[in-house]
């Protein structure tokens, strides 16, 4: 996790390292990073805990991308709506990743996605994903249809719109808006989003975990040629 951080564009303020791994990332070390090289007990005075593998970073969280930014350069961005749970967090980042989406918007409702666990739990894909945070709801999705997205909710609902269905002549630009286990999406979101769309479920089965969900859909909206 620690190489995946010093090899991202975040800022590094320190490295903390224990006698005898400081191989394992003195490459990839800065000169304007403090690297600081301590024994055990040293190491587990300052971190507070001995859960770790001998190398600890610093670094300075990112500032939260404008909507402007984001649609910039973005042709999919996976929206959140009101996710607590940060091992969803993590694991919707790390499936983003992989599956081509190119950013992540959340909502004022959504936990901080630089919290440790799902920084982790995304296995460090959190760092190479541009993050942006609405200050209003739900004009932010307003504004996403202004730079010329289509805003598709993702829902169990059984009216809605089978995910085959849409991504078969998928629009050009998207934002997938997912909501958090439980409750899913809120009304005011789903009445804002241009429609809603499905993933086929047997019915004896209620509903995906958002994550599970959120895979499932990235990969059906995937461009090959990208």
């Amino acid at each position: 996790m620690v190489r995946r951080l010093l090899e991202s564009a975040l800022t590094i303020h320190s490295v903390l390292v224990l006698e005898g791994r400081q191989d394992r990332v003195a490459d990839l070390v800065r000169d304007d990073v403090d690297f600081l090289v301590v024994p055990k007990d040293v190491m587990n005075i300052v971190v507070g805990f001995d859960l770790h593998r001998g190398v600890l970073a610093c670094a300075q969280r990112p500032p939260n991308r404008a909507i402007t930014e984001l649609a910039s350069t973005a042709c999919t961005i996976a929206v959140l709506e009101g996710i607590n749970d940060h091992e969803n967090i993590g694991a919707i980042a790390r499936s983003a990743r992989a599956l081509g989406i190119d950013a992540m918007l959340l909502d004022p409702t959504t936990a901080d996605p630089w919290y440790r666990r799902a920084v982790r739990v995304s296995m460090g894909e959190m760092m190479y994903l541009p993050i942006g945070r609405a200050a209003r709801w739900p004009e932010a999705l307003d504004e996403l249809r202004s730079h010329g997205f289509v805003v598709a909710a993702l829902t169990p609902a059984p009216d809605a719109v089978d995910l085959a269905t849409f991504t078969a002549a998928r629009p050009e630009r998207v934002a997938l808006l997912l909501g958090a286990e439980g409750p899913g999406l809120t009304q005011v979101a789903l009445s804002s989003s241009d429609l809603s769309i499905r993933i086929p479920i047997r019915d004896t089965v209620d509903s995906l975990n958002v994550g599970h969900a959120a895979a499932v859909a990235f990969a059906a909206l995937a461009d090959p040629t990208r």
